[in-house]
């Protein structure tokens, strides 16, 4: 299959996203982060607090909004780690189409128990089959329109969508710190600070199971780097998209790694200072923020999702190691 060829969204195409996501997706707020640390304001972007816990509904409402219906009318085929998946899933049910979601093994149950209730046929496969999946767009067997859950156009216009109400909420701002997984959510947030606010630092936060776009930034190429299982199950993977390499590329400032351990401390923080449940990776910019890797100044954490499995948030809520 040839690579599709992506864009970033105009100012038009982020004022129709708004719109197609309206009264479905919430506006999530921004909170200020109860955190000592010298010449450093962090504000949280409560995207875990979306219907079906991450941001991920932003995008699958716009993508299948953007299309025409009767296209998928046979229903739609995406593979996700289990958030684009949920987000997919409530999308399409409000057209009445089925969805097919292909899920690596390695994923949340909370995740894949979610889409099964939802409805969903789930397909879990080895990360490596899975990955196929992903990159050829196609699932033998499965007839269903596929829909990337990061490298379409109209998926990073609905990303986007959050860094207008970043703006809105909070113009003054130093820095945004992005969960890195495939590349959507930082270049749709990244085109809407380009625009508009051009000296704002895009930073991404990944971890240490994997760091594609830190090799990638460093090689001026996607290249293929180690990627472990861990309790980090909504970012990471073996290498960046080709297809996303371009825009990755105009949008991202810095790449910072944190660790294990940095990210079962961000749970904690954020569940014992504010009550936020945010899962490895949501918490994942909190981790890199928190350890100085942002800078210092006004800086924005995008909490991606806040699907953990309960008995991995026991374990790290209780001192224990959940990898």
């Amino acid at each position: 299959m040839p690579t599709p060829v992506l864009r970033l969204p105009t100012h038009e195409d982020v004022v129709a996203a708004r719109n197609n996501i309206r009264g479905l997706a919430i506006r999530t707020p921004l909170l200020r982060l109860t955190a000592d640390i010298p010449c450093t304001q962090i504000y949280l972007k409560l995207e875990n607090l979306q219907p079906l816990g991450s941001f991920k509904i932003r995008p699958a409402l716009n993508a299948l909004k953007s299309m025409d219906v009767q296209r998928l009318r046979r229903g739609v085929l995406t593979a996700s780690a289990g958030n684009f998946g949920l987000g997919l899933v409530f999308a399409a049910r409000q057209i009445g189409v089925p969805v097919t979601v292909v899920v690596p093994d390695g994923s949340a149950k909370t995740k894949a128990d979610a889409l099964t209730e939802l409805g969903a046929k789930v397909i879990r496969l080895p990360f490596e089959e899975w990955w196929q999946v992903l990159t050829g767009r196609s699932f033998a067997g499965e007839v269903g329109v596929f829909v990337h859950p990061v490298a379409e156009s109209a998926v990073i216009a609905g990303n986007a969508t959050i860094g207008a109400e970043i703006i809105e909420d909070q113009p003054d701002i130093d820095a945004v710190v992005v969960p890195f997984g495939g590349g959507g959510l930082a270049c749709g947030i990244g085109s809407v600070f380009r625009r508009l606010k051009p000296d704002v630092r895009m930073i991404i936060a990944e971890s240490e199971a994997a760091q594609p776009a830190a090799a990638a930034l460093a090689n001026d190429r996607p290249v293929k780097v180690p990627h472990l299982q861990s309790f980090v199950d909504g970012m990471g993977s073996t290498t960046v998209l080709e297809e996303m390499w371009p825009l990755v590329r105009q949008m991202v400032d810095q790449a910072t790694c944190a660790s294990f351990t940095q990210i079962t401390e961000a749970i904690c923080l954020l569940a014992r200072r504010h009550h936020i449940i945010a899962e490895a990776a949501g918490a994942a910019s909190v981790a890199s923020a928190m350890s100085g890797q942002a800078g210092k100044g006004n800086i924005v954490c995008i909490i991606s999702g806040g699907n953990i499995d309960a008995p991995k948030l026991g374990a790290i809520l209780n001192g224990q190691s959940p990898f």
